[in-house]
C-alpha cells in the first residue's frame, strides 16, 4: 500500500501532513538546510565566497544524512556546460535521495537576474533596461524564455526578480533594480514573475524589504526610513508581485531597518509578509544572512542563537549552505530553547513546495543529461528586441540616425564586450577573464556589421562609449559592493569626453551603465546622447541598429539623470520641499527626468477627458489623444501621473499611476484611456493604516514626469475608506485608434 505522502492523487497538504508525522526532528530540520555544490568532485564543500565565520562549510554526506532542502548554484558557481551541469546535478540529487530515509531530492536554485546564470546561457538586458522598456509583455516573454532553459536542465527555483525601488543612485546594486517608481517596478517585476512561474520555475522576490534605502547608498548599510516611505514605496512592488504574479518564494534583505536586522524581524517576515500580505510560500535567506546576525549585526552570540532568531522571524531555509540551521537548531529544540513547532512550520512550507514540484512523487528522477542550447537564436532575438526597446535617446540635434559614414569608436570599454553585461551575468560574475562563453560583439564590430567604416583617423562622426564595468565588491564600478561616492562618470571619462568633444567632430555619447550619471555640460555639447542600462549580449547590435536608424530608440528613463554629481540622493518621487525651493541653495532638479526619452518622430497630446467625480470606493476614466505629428512611424510611452494637493500627510508632488506604449504611423492617432480606481490614491495615514481620502486628485498626462502637457483633476466623495487586502493595485489601460 502506498504511503499517503507518496500518493500524487491526494492534496499536497494531506501528503505533507502525513510525511511530517513520520519525520524525526533531525529530518525536519534537514529540509531547512542547503549545500553549495561545486561542479568538481561530488561531495566537495564549496565556497567561492566563504561566510566570514572562519569555519569550513560542511560536506554533503554530513548535511544530507537526514535530508536536504536546497542545492545551491550547481550551474552558477564555475564554468560548466549544460550537459555536464545536468550530470553533476543528477549525481548530487541521487546522493541526497539515497542519504535520507525518505529518498526526497533537494530543490535546485540558481541566479537568473539577467538570464539563467550559467556558462553559455543568454545574457539578457539588466533590470533597469526592463524598466526603460516600459513593456511588461516583453519582459514576461524574456522571463518565460529564461525559465524554460532552467526547467529543462533540472532547476526548480530562480533568485529573481529584484523589487527594490531605487532611492540612492550611488548604491552599486542600482543595476539590479528596475527603477525609482513603485508603480513601474511593480508592473515590470510582476510580469517577470508571471513569465518565470509560468515556465514552472519558483520566482524569488528580492530583497524584502528596504535594502535599497541604505544610508549613503552603501551596500548593507543600515536603513532609516519612516513607516510611510517603507510601506508606500519600498514594500508596494512586492504586494503586486505576490498577488498578481503568484511568486512562491521571498528572500530577505541583508540590512537592518531602524536597528532591527530584517533576517531577525518577525514583524516584517511574519506579521507583514504573511499576515497582511497573505504570502503562503517559502522565505529563503539571502546568502549568509542568518550567519550575519552573529558575525555582522551582533544581535546573536552563537550560531544557534542566530538560527533561532531567523527561524522565529520567518526564514524557512538557510542559504547558501548550513551553519546556523540543522544541528544548532535541533540542539536548541532538544534543550528546550526553541519550540519544535517552529521547525515544523518551516519544514511544512518547504515540503509543500517540493510536493507541488513533484519531488515527493514515486519514481521521481532527475532530468536526463543532454546537450542543451541555452543561447538559441530565438533567445538572442528576444534579447536584441528588449535591448532596442530599452535604449533611451536623451538628446539629438538631428545627427541621429546616422547614414553609413566613417566613425571612430572611443572610450575605455570600446573593445570590451563585457561592458554590456551586468554584475549578475555569468561572464562578469563567475567566468574567467577573456572567456565569456558567448558571442558578444563590441560596438565597433556591430557598427562595422551595420555598414559603417570604423576608423581611428579622420572620422565623420565620433561615437564615444562611456559608462561602467560591472563587477563584485570593488572589482567594478557598478554591481554588488561597488558603490559610488559621487555620480561623476568613473575614472577620467569626463575628461576624455571633453577632449573628444573639443575635436570639433560631431560626437555621439553612448552611456552604458548600471546607474545614472551626471553628464552636465557633456550632454549639452554632444550631437546626441544615448543611455543604455547594461543591454546584454545583443547590446552592441541593438545600439548599432538604433544609431543607424534600423531600430527606434523607444526606451524611457526608469530613473532620473541628475544634472550634478552632488546633492544626492534624490528621485522624482518627492514632496514639494524635496525639489527646488527658495529655502536651499542646492537645486536637485534632474537634467533628464524620470520617464524621459526621445524618438525619431514627434508626438502631440490633446483632448484630455476626466470623469469629474467618483466615490472613495469607485473609479474614474482618464483619457487623452496622442498623435504622431512627425514624418516616420514611432512609439510614444503615454504616462499618467496623479497628485494629491491636500492630504492628511505630506504626499509626493506626483506619482506614476499608469502607462501605455503606443505605436503609431505618421499622422495617426490613438485614444488612450486609463481606468483609475480610488485605491490608486491611497497612502499610509497618521494611524499607519492605509486610507483613501475624499478631496481633489490631480491628473497629468504626457511623455515624462517633467513634460506633462495635459492636466486636470477629479474629486473623490464619501467617507475616508480603509482599503483591505483586496485593494486595486493597477490601472487598466485601453488604446483605440482614432481618425
Amino acid at each position: 500500500m502506498t504511503e499517503p505522502w507518496r500518493d500524487p492523487l491526494l492534496p499536497v497538504s494531506v501528503r505533507v501532513a502525513d510525511l511530517l508525522e513520520r519525520m524525526t526532528l533531525e529530518e525536519k530540520a534537514g529540509q531547512l538546510t542547503a549545500f553549495w555544490a561545486q561542479p568538481s568532485a561530488p561531495g566537495a564543500p564549496v565556497a567561492p565566497m566563504e561566510d566570514d565565520s572562519g569555519e569550513s562549510a560542511p560536506d554533503l554526506d554530513h548535511l544530507a544524512a537526514h535530508g536536504l532542502g536546497h542545492l545551491t548554484r550547481v550551474y552558477g558557481t564555475a564554468p560548466v556546460t549544460a550537459k555536464a551541469g545536468m550530470e553533476r546535478l543528477a549525481s548530487l540529487q541521487r546522493q541526497v535521495a539515497a542519504s535520507g530515509r525518505f529518498g526526497i531530492p533537494a530543490l535546485a536554485h540558481e541566479e537568473c537576474l539577467t538570464g539563467f546564470m550559467t556558462w553559455g546561457a543568454t545574457v539578457f538586458p539588466a533590470p533597469p533596461a526592463w524598466g526603460a522598456s516600459f513593456d511588461p509583455g516583453l519582459v514576461r516573454r524574456m522571463a518565460a524564455a529564461i525559465g524554460a532553459g532552467m526547467r529543462r536542465t533540472g532547476v526548480h527555483q530562480g533568485l529573481a526578480p529584484v523589487l527594490d525601488v531605487v532611492r540612492d543612485y550611488r548604491w552599486g546594486r542600482t543595476e539590479e533594480c528596475i527603477g525609482e517608481d513603485p508603480c513601474l517596478v511593480g508592473a515590470i517585476g510582476t510580469a517577470y514573475v508571471q513569465g518565470l512561474e509560468g515556465a514552472g520555475i519558483v520566482a524569488t522576490l528580492k530583497h524584502f524589504a528596504g535594502y535599497s534605502a541604505s544610508r549613503a547608498g552603501r551596500n548593507m548599510a543600515p536603513v532609516a526610513v519612516g513607516p510611510r516611505e517603507f510601506t508606500d514605496v519600498l514594500v508596494e512592488p512586492f504586494v503586486r508581485a505576490l498577488r498578481e504574479g503568484g511568486a512562491r518564494s521571498v528572500m530577505n534583505s541583508y540590512t537592518d531597518v531602524d536597528g532591527v536586522p530584517v533576517a531577525a524581524d518577525e514583524r516584517l517576515l511574519t506579521g507583514l509578509l504573511r499576515g497582511e500580505l497573505g504570502f503562503g510560500g517559502v522565505v529563503v535567506a539571502d546568502y549568509y544572512a542568518v550567519s550575519f546576525l552573529e558575525t555582522r549585526h551582533g544581535v546573536a552570540g552563537s550560531r544557534g542563537a542566530a538560527g533561532a532568531l531567523a527561524l522565529t522571524a520567518g526564514i524557512d531555509v538557510e542559504l547558501p549552505t548550513a551553519r546556523c540551521y540543522g544541528g544548532p537548531l535541533t540542539e536548541l529544540v532538544r534543550s528546550g530553547g526553541l519550540p519544535e513547532e517552529l521547525v515544523d512550520r518551516a519544514a511544512e512550507r518547504v515540503l509543500l513546495q517540493k510536493a507541488e514540484l513533484g519531488l515527493l512523487d514515486p519514481g521521481w528522477e532527475p532530468a536526463a543529461p543532454e546537450a542543451v542550447d541555452l543561447d538559441p537564436p530565438e533567445n538572442r532575438a528576444l534579447a536584441r528586441l528588449l535591448a532596442e526597446r530599452s535604449t533611451v535617446l536623451l538628446t539629438n540635434d538631428g545627427t541621429l540616425p546616422l547614414r553609413p559614414c566613417r566613425v571612430a569608436v572611443h572610450g575605455p570599454h570600446a573593445d570590451d564586450p563585457r561592458a554590456f553585461l551586468g554584475c549578475y551575468s555569468f561572464p562578469n560574475h563567475v567566468a574567467p577573464p577573456g572567456e565569456p562563453g558567448l558571442e558578444i560583439p563590441t560596438l565597433g564590430g556591430a557598427l562595422g556589421a551595420a555598414g559603417f567604416t570604423v576608423t581611428a583617423d579622420d572620422p565623420d562622426v565620433n561615437v564615444l562609449l562611456l559608462g561602467d564595468r560591472a563587477g563584485l565588491f570593488g572589482r567594478g564600478t557598478s554591481g554588488e559592493g561597488c558603490d559610488a561616492e559621487t555620480l561623476d562618470l568613473p575614472g577620467g571619462q569626463a575628461a576624455l569626453a571633453s577632449a573628444v568633444l573639443d575635436s570639433g567632430v560631431p560626437t555621439v555619447l553612448v552611456v552604458v551603465s548600471g546607474r545614472p550619471y551626471a553628464l552636465g555640460a557633456l550632454a549639452e555639447r554632444a550631437s546626441a546622447v544615448i543611455q543604455a542600462f547594461f543591454p546584454g549580449e545583443e547590446g552592441a547590435t541593438a545600439l548599432a541598429r538604433v544609431i543607424s536608424g534600423a531600430a527606434e530608440p523607444s526606451g524611457r528613463l526608469p530613473v532620473s539623470l541628475p544634472r550634478r554629481s552632488g546633492g544626492q540622493p534624490g528621485t522624482y518621487l518627492h514632496a514639494g520641499l524635496g525639489g527646488r525651493t527658495d529655502w536651499s541653495s542646492v537645486d536637485p532638479t534632474p537634467q533628464f527626468p524620470f520617464g524621459h526619452g526621445l524618438s525619431w518622430t514627434r508626438f502631440a497630446f490633446s483632448e484630455l477627458a476626466v470623469d469629474p467625480v467618483a466615490a472613495t470606493d469607485g473609479a474614474v476614466t482618464v483619457s487623452a489623444t496622442v498623435r504622431n505629428v512627425g514624418e516616420v512611424a514611432g512609439t510614444e510611452v503615454v504616462q499618467l501621473y496623479l497628485s494629491d494637493p491636500v492630504a492628511s500627510v505630506v504626499r509626493p508632488q506626483r506619482w506614476l499611476a499608469g502607462f501605455a506604449r503606443v505605436e503609431l504611423p505618421p499622422g495617426a492617432a490613438a485614444r488612450v484611456a486609463f481606468r483609475v480606481h480610488a485605491d490608486r490614491t491611497c497612502f499610509t495615514g497618521l494611524d499607519l493604516r492605509r486610507r483613501v481620502e475624499p478631496g481633489e486628485i490631480g491628473v497629468a498626462v504626457g511623455r515624462s514626469s517633467g513634460d506633462l502637457p495635459l492636466r486636470g483633476s477629479f474629486t473623490l466623495r464619501g467617507p475616508v475608506r480603509h482599503p483591505g487586502a483586496d485593494r486595486v493595485l493597477s490601472v487598466p489601460v485601453e488604446t483605440v485608434p482614432v481618425p
